[in-house]
């Protein structure tokens, strides 16, 4: 079985720190758990009296170079070292990185505290923003200058001293809280597992599902199959696994994690944890004078108000409800005539299966074949390359974190951009889900030289097993464009001052805009014409199958719709509403009455294990997805006027939206692209929504 490179603590350890170096790529193989404390100590040591001169030098007349650009260098150079060590930590997660990581939180929220709280750097950056070299400033560094005198506020700088000192605690408290939501539910899935001797056990399950789970089995020296709860494995038993009984044990074990319920009923309870988290949110938001945490959330976001986001989120809602209803009639009708007249969630996945067979005459598992993961590799690199004038090539003999992970290098006219690392599949002491984190920004260094951006992608497909390659279903193709959205968003950027360059300093929910953007050419022909290709024979997409696929695009749209509405009212529900004294479970079970259309067993524990909110950056934000949504689906819309692969609409779209990153509000950028503010109706029409896509 293959393993990350990062080691444990060993006897004998290198005296030079390579987290102390500096570097082109992050030295993954040669980095140990017992580098990452005293590396950050260090370097906060040193930023606090780096800071102590810019102060003492900047005191009259600050100046862009004196102040911004020398704390750019800081904290690149502390970016430069935590990023490696985070990233390790979710991607080759051991006990002794996870120590390592988790003692490392409280001094970096205080060091964060105390910048956010430090007059004279707040006063420096009034004194820039009003002194005499503004007047020349550009419009990228005029928004850093916004960004950061709103950010300052939002750190407690005008709170007294002794709300600032609880700020501080509760700032740091959450850090910490937020790492320990995360490793408990990472600990809860891999803490189950079932060992299946009995071949019969899994009938209906594809055979790329099955060897899967042979070769987890092998690498725990056992006979038969093991099924787990990384997400290929649990997706291919609620999908195919005939056994009604499997699927409900294995759907019990999986909505339960990290919770008082289900077969590990309080071992790495997360409610506890939740309820701390949301407890310290309210607190912060009252101590900066906000009503509820999601005011709070808002004051950095798109987004105007509170009444805004739930008016936005209640009107889908309205729009897409009476088609999920009808989605769910027509479910449970052929559940019914299948033999299973009281369809549970255990059952929506494989029934709603076997209805898309029988319906579209297509199915996840025969189109597997034709999207090998280095067909789809060269066809998105292709299409990138039509729409945005790049070149992208494999760089090989470079320093990875896994042997499975691969390094990209993206070109312009010969010129180097930037790089990117592919995590692609799923293994144990991997965080779950789909990711992209910036591991270097571009920016200008204060010696005057560019620095390119690294970006880490990061998915859990499920890998090449039985000498075949590894060969993704549809969704994971869809993903796969998303997530290499994101980092385009990273990487294409012109912007040369780091504060916002990249996704840096780009609204949270205009962030997924570039990244649902990419998903479109995942379903136009002329996309799929480039990314498929039998795995044997090389074989495009045969038509029949194209149009089959095409056709079962919005199949069940209604309750996809509606299951990200009920996650996106729930989140803000609870981050507006916290105050009222109800729990999560009772937020949840009133959105539900709302918007749903089928509820899930009693049992089911989902706010345990809803990481975006908890442990990730989606507080008070999950309604992002949908409103980034609008913005993708009307930018797209003009692609579908001007040519899907229109290189001229293509450099339009990098210009005005990847290149300028958080230069300005991204209502600004859309329009320069769009010509006009963003209209639902184009996403209504994608999903099939509408009267329009109904007719």
């Amino acid at each position: 079985m293959s393993r990350c490179f990062f080691l444990p603590r060993c006897l004998t350890v290198s005296a030079t720190n390579p987290l102390l170096q500096s570097y082109d790529l992050p030295p993954f193989s040669a980095i140990r758990a017992e580098h990452v404390q005293p590396a950050i100590d260090q370097i906060l040591a040193d930023n606090r009296a780096a800071i102590a001169k810019i102060l003492e030098t900047q005191h009259q007349q600050p100046t862009w170079a004196g102040l911004v650009l020398a704390m750019d260098e800081l904290n690149d150079r502390l970016g430069s070292a935590w990023s490696p060590v985070s990233h390790l930590n979710a991607v080759c997660n051991s006990p002794e990185l996870r120590e390592a990581y988790e003692a490392c939180l409280p001094a970096l929220s205080a060091y964060a505290t105390e910048l956010g709280q430090n007059r004279e750097l707040f006063q420096a950056f009034e004194a820039l923003a009003s002194g005499p070299e503004a007047a020349g400033f550009e419009v990228a560094q005029k928004t850093i200058i916004e960004h950061s005198l709103r950010d300052f506020r939002l750190s407690g700088i005008d709170l007294p001293a002794d709300q600032q000192k609880r700020y501080a605690e509760v700032q740091s408290k959450l850090s910490e809280l937020g790492s320990r939501f995360s490793n408990q539910l990472l600990d809860a899935t891999q803490a189950w597992t079932k060992h299946v001797t009995d071949e019969a056990a899994l009938a209906g399950l594809t055979d790329s599902a099955k060897a899967q789970m042979a070769a987890a089995a092998k690498a725990k020296d056992l006979d038969g199959w093991l099924i787990s709860l990384e997400f290929p494995s649990y997706f291919a038993v609620m999908t195919y696994a005939e056994d009604r009984a499997l699927r409900e044990e294995v759907y019990a074990a999986y909505c339960t994690r990290a919770s008082d319920q289900g077969p590990h009923a309080g071992q790495n309870d997360n409610g506890p944890v939740m309820r701390e988290i949301l407890d310290l949110r309210q607190e912060l938001a009252e101590l900066l004078g906000f009503a509820n945490y999601a005011e709070l959330s808002l004051a950095t976001k798109m987004a105007e108000s509170s009444d805004q986001v739930l008016s936005f989120l209640r009107d889908l809602a309205k729009r897409s409800k009476p088609f999920a209803v009808q989605d769910l009639e027509q479910l449970k009708a052929y559940a019914a005539e299948q033999g299973c007249p009281d369809l549970q969630s255990w059952d929506s996945g494989f029934y709603g299966e076997k209805l898309r067979e029988q319906r579209y005459s297509v199915a996840q598992e025969a189109l597997r074949a034709y999207f090998p993961i280095d067909k789809v590799l060269s066809g998105l690199f292709a299409i990138v390359q039509r729409l945005y004038g790049i070149e992208i090539a494999e760089l090989k003999g470079f320093d990875t974190w896994h042997p499975d992970v691969r390094l990209f290098e993206i070109k312009e006219n010969g010129q180097h951009v930037g790089r990117f690392f592919f995590d692609l599949y799923a293994r144990a002491n991997k965080r779950g889900g789909a990711w992209m984190d910036g591991a270097r920004d571009r920016r200008r260094t204060a010696a005057g030289e560019l620095q390119n951006p690294v970006a880490n992608l990061v998915c859990n497909f499920t890998p090449a097993v039985g000498g075949k390659p590894a060969l993704l279903t549809h969704d994971e193709v869809t993903t796969l464009f998303h997530e290499f959205g994101h980092g385009l968003h990273h990487l294409l950027t012109r912007v040369e001052y780091s504060g916002v360059s990249g996704i840096n300093g780009v609204a949270w929910d205009a962030v997924e805009l570039p990244s649902q953007f990419m998903e479109n050419w995942c379903w136009e022909p002329e996309g799929l014409a480039l990314i498929s290709g039998h795995y044997e024979t090389g074989e495009p997409l045969p038509q029949d199958l194209l149009e089959k696929m095409l056709a079962a695009k919005n199949f069940q749209s209604g309750l996809m719709m509606v299951r990200q509405l009920e996650f996106s009212l729930f989140d803000f529900e609870m981050h507006t509403h916290h105050s009222d004294g109800r729990s999560a479970l009772e937020v949840l079970e009133c959105v539900r009455d709302e918007v749903s259309v089928m509820r899930p067993p009693p049992y089911n524990r989902f706010p345990n294990s809803f990481a975006h909110i908890f442990a990730g950056g989606y507080a008070a934000g999950y309604y992002s997805y949908k409103w980034a949504e609008v913005l993708s689906a009307d930018a797209f819309s003009r692609f579908e006027e001007e040519g899907v692969l229109n290189a001229e609409t293509g450099r339009a779209f990098r210009e005005a939206i990847l290149a300028r990153g958080g230069s300005q509000e991204p209502m600004v950028l859309f329009v320069d692209f769009r010509g006009r503010e963003p209209s639902i109706d184009a996403l209504l029409r994608h999903c099939g929504l509408s009267e329009e896509a109904a007719a």
